[in-house]
């Protein structure tokens, strides 16, 4: 075990075993059709990878196993192509695990059961890890601009090689979510909230969040990316969206690579997703498509567009003003699913035509008269207003706090 000493960037999760022409590096990508779609594919697009430096390695592999939610739904990876990555890196001569450090208020063992990760690893008599049991390791950033030190799950410092698979999904904050973000699932507990609530920096356009993303790719990249498109999510992700079947498997060793060509299969430019972009330009990896090697060569053919994420939730929810200041995505997550699931019901026993006001986010210095704060963030405003706790909070406790205070 490590001591807890400050990880530097010398010792930082960046450099891979794997083989890999850092200026033009190459990504493969597998999509075929039956009932283990995501295995196969996860298989046959691994098997251009030279897996023999993992022998006799530790690998924890990083699903997004961060919500509780089935595959089916788009929002988290499928088991299929974890139970490929364990049996390829297993057929290697590796020891693997897979780890979770979940959002706010999901428990990582509960998660890998409704994700049916849980199951495909008792097949196998894979090691599921709770990340967040043990104490945080503390990483110094010192390339960051918006973040100085990261939290790091202890377990990502032990294992020798960390595999990033995400499932292919558009993000409400970040634009995408795949390979590099992903990684933000090893930050320890609550502290991945921390990189929502940060100010904005003067002098920079771009969102705190976007630039902390970045800063953490300078210490913490996956040695191996595989990114599972079998069933991915579109429109209000990363928990809100539709699930959008593809049948695609994308892996590189260049994590950033590889999120390019998956976000081009999205219909998405990566030079159009501040962290992939401001990470590419510090030179954190590769983005540019004329630099990367595509294998097959016909990718473009399983190009299918994915719908993006709204920059405003009340451009979807017509009736609602959503005042969102310094929100995480759990929060935001949750206020969407609750609007889709209840929110017809409540403009049709509104009073008057006025528009229902909600609040998240830590950010507001004030807020109307009325507003209905969700959210522990929001609880400084709870004075003589209807207040909904939690982190993030339930959606039928929403729904009794508006017919209890809001609607009177």
């Amino acid at each position: 075990m490590k001591n807890d000493a400050n990880i530097n960037t010398e010792n930082a999760i960046c450099s891979s075993p794997f083989a890999l022409n850092a200026a033009n590096p190459s990504v493969f990508w597998a999509s075929a059709g039956g009932a283990m779609v995501g295995y196969d594919n996860t298989r046959k697009a691994l098997s251009n990878i030279d897996l023999s430096p993992a022998k006799g390695k530790r690998v924890l592999l990083k699903p997004n196993a961060g919500r509780d939610a089935a595959a089916e739904t788009g929002a988290t990876t499928h088991p299929h192509v974890v139970a490929a990555a364990i049996d390829a890196f297993r057929e290697a001569g590796a020891d693997v695990a897979i780890g979770e450090s979940p959002i706010t208020g999901v428990k990582a063992l509960e998660a890998f059961e409704s994700t049916g990760i849980a199951d495909v690893a008792r097949q196998r008599n894979c090691l599921l890890i709770d990340m967040d049991v043990r104490p945080f390791v503390p990483v110094e950033v010192p390339e960051g601009v918006a973040i100085k030190s990261l939290k790091l799950c202890r377990e990502v410092t032990e294992y020798d090689i960390v595999v990033s698979i995400p499932v292919m999904k558009t993000h409400m904050h970040t634009g995408v979510t795949l390979s590099v973000k992903n990684m933000k699932g090893c930050l320890w507990r609550r502290s991945k909230v921390d990189l929502h609530m940060l100010p904005q920096i003067d002098g920079i356009d771009e969102k705190p969040l976007d630039i902390a993303i970045a800063d953490m790719t300078s210490v913490l990249r996956p040695h191996l990316s595989i990114i599972d498109g079998t069933i991915g999510m579109e429109g209000l992700g990363p928990g809100a969206g539709t699930p959008k079947p593809l049948g695609v498997v994308v892996v590189g060793v260049d994590a950033f690579a590889a999120d390019s060509i998956a976000c081009e299969i999205m219909g998405i430019s990566a030079g159009d997703i501040p962290h992939l972009k401001m990470a590419a330009d510090r030179g954190y990896g590769v983005i540019d498509l004329d630099k990367i090697n595509v294998s097959p060569a016909n990718w473009q053919d399983v190009r299918s567009p994915f719908e993006l994420s709204p920059t405003a939730l009340s451009l979807e929810f017509p009736g609602f003003t959503i005042l969102d200041k310094q929100s995480c995505s759990a929060c935001q997550s949750t206020l969407l699913m609750f609007l889709k699931q209840h929110g017809e019901q409540l403009l049709d026993e509104r009073t008057d035509d006025k528009d229902i006001v909600i609040a998240i986010g830590k950010g507001h210095a004030e807020l109307p008269e009325g507003t209905l704060c969700v959210g522990n963030c929001t609880a400084k405003h709870r004075k003589n207003r209807p207040f909904v706790p939690g982190c993030p909070p339930v959606s039928s406790e929403i729904l009794n706090e508006y017919f209890r205070n809001v609607k009177q």
